[in-house]
């Protein structure tokens, strides 16, 4: 069983994972370091409910001490940094969703994935078990994919990120532009649509409706014929952890590579430039350097001040 040292327990993910974990028997909690909203009532809650080993104050020491490292954060922005540590003491590191807010720390991480680090993610909409069957059909079987459509609720970016990732493990092939095609307003709710092109004429197609819960949804037309499924949101994490698991277990990585996940924060940069100029295809190569991007620390101020609790029990 190997040893996960975790980066921040703002989200419920930790929470959660840990609980399929315990009940799975090939890898656990085993640390923790913690600088987010959490305070320490609910740090040593989840050390002690958890089965956590202890509490660090130097990521580069609980790196030393585990075999993993999980940023969990909820402010994307650190995400880059907080890794380092684990990445120069030659341990993998799982990157939460969204892995990066901005090109600059895109660039950041592929620089790191070329000079070998092995870095984890993202979404675990990606390896829900719906999109595997899907993708384990023989291309003679399921015909060629020509469109993915896909449905998300809660906000653009954090949310967001799950749909775009799911097309895009759908879709191998690489991601060229974004367009913001409309948007809807239902009681003040907005719902938005982006059309993305990718290589060899593929294409999708993702709506966001802010502020509501929506399931995940997915259309996918062939040269065949049209398949539909709604993602089981109870047994993602079980799918995700399933494949870090496996990685650490044989050191064969299955996951998506550093560039097929940044290929989707792309993608929704692209889409938020096209929906600010009022609509128009972007390019993804055209993004700027100096795009602002998302800002992980504005976010993280507004989940903390929403955020009840957790980890007493």
């Amino acid at each position: 069983m190997f040893k996960i040292g975790v980066v921040n327990i703002d989200t419920s993910h930790p929470l959660a994972f840990s609980g399929i974990l315990l009940k799975e028997n090939r890898a656990r909690y085993a640390a923790i370091y913690n600088d987010g909203f959490r305070e320490d009532d609910e740090v040593d809650g989840f050390i002690k409910n958890h089965g956590l080993d202890k509490r660090f104050y130097s990521l580069s020491e609980m790196a030393d001490y585990v075999d993993i490292g999980f940023i969990q954060g909820c402010d994307w922005d650190t995400r880059v940094e907080q890794a380092v540590p684990f990445i120069e003491k030659g341990k993998p590191v799982f990157l939460d969703k969204p892995v990066a807010g901005n090109i600059a720390d895109c660039k950041k991480l592929k620089k790191l994935a070329d000079s070998g680090a092995v870095i984890l993610g993202s979404s675990s909409l990606r390896y829900a078990s719906e999109v595997s069957d899907f993708l384990a059909l023989s291309e003679e079987e399921r015909g060629k994919t020509g469109n993915v459509f896909g449905t998300v609720g809660g906000d653009e970016f954090n949310y967001g990120i799950h749909i775009v990732e799911t097309i895009c493990e759908l879709i191998p092939n690489k991601p060229l532009s974004v367009c913001f095609v409309g948007s809807a307003n239902i009681d003040g709710k907005v719902c938005e649509t982006y059309f993305v092109k990718f290589e060899h004429g593929v294409t999708a197609t993702y709506n966001i409706f802010m502020g509501t819960g929506q399931p995940f949804e997915i259309v996918a037309m062939t040269t065949k014929t049209t398949y539909q499924f709604r993602i089981d949101t109870g047994k993602i994490y079980k799918s995700l952890l399933d494949k870090i698991c496996d990685y650490m277990e044989t050191g064969i990585n299955k996951m998506a590579t550093v560039n097929q996940l940044i290929d989707s924060i792309m993608i929704l940069l692209a889409g938020r430039i096209s929906r600010e100029k009022g609509g128009g295809e972007v390019n993804l190569c055209d993004i700027p350097d100096d795009d602002p991007g998302y800002d992980g620390a504005l976010f993280c101020k507004g989940y903390a001040a929403a955020a009840s609790k957790i980890y007493l029990k």
